[in-house]
């Protein structure tokens, strides 16, 4: 279940009412999805092959095809961070800088953790730590960035209004067009 830290005074808000007044009242999504249903080879593993990560797609079918009815979305994929990554270090420098898209960023974490420090409509910078299960959506327009948690792993479906993916932009990029997936 996700937790909410406010900044900068790091008051918890754990409470699943509390947490969704909140985050409805600052424009954010955060919703919680059953993992126990995939199959516990799938939820470990960080080193899924092309056909293991159509099976997670395929075991939350249902889930994903009403969200992407929702929210106008046409693409769906696995996206995993882990020590295996291949320059984890340089895309982790990437995701933690602040920016936002142009289209909604959608996460469904299948395992692992991260942490998605946002700024709400208030103003006021918000950290939503999510794990197995939590679903979260950053609205298009939206500041944030992204580190991973204590565990430095995560597993997610991404949901795309593009199917090109998203581009992170940047607005104290020195030059025009930087961008990075995310």
């Amino acid at each position: 279940m996700a937790t909410i830290r406010l900044c900068p005074d790091g008051r918890l808000i754990e409470a699943p009412a509390e947490m969704a007044s909140f985050l409805e009242g600052e424009g954010l999504t955060c919703r919680n999805w059953d993992v126990s249903k995939l199959r516990e080879g799938l939820r470990g593993n960080y080193t899924l092959t092309e056909a293991e990560k159509a099976e997670i797609l395929a075991v939350f079918k249902e889930e994903v095809e009403s969200l992407k009815a929702e929210g106008g979305y046409v693409a769906a994929d696995v996206v995993i961070l882990s020590e295996k990554t291949p320059d984890l270090e340089t895309l982790l420098g990437k995701f933690s800088r602040e920016h936002h898209h142009s289209e909604d960023e959608v996460r469904f974490v299948v395992d692992g953790h991260g942490i998605f420090t946002i700024r709400g409509r208030s103003g006021r910078y918000v950290e939503i730590t999510v794990g197995p299960g939590d679903l979260i959506t950053v609205p298009a327009g939206t500041r944030h960035w992204f580190t991973l948690a204590e565990d430095r792993r995560i597993k997610c479906i991404r949901l795309f209004q593009d199917p090109s993916g998203w581009a992170a932009i940047y607005d104290d990029a020195p030059a025009r067009g930087a961008s990075v997936q995310t």
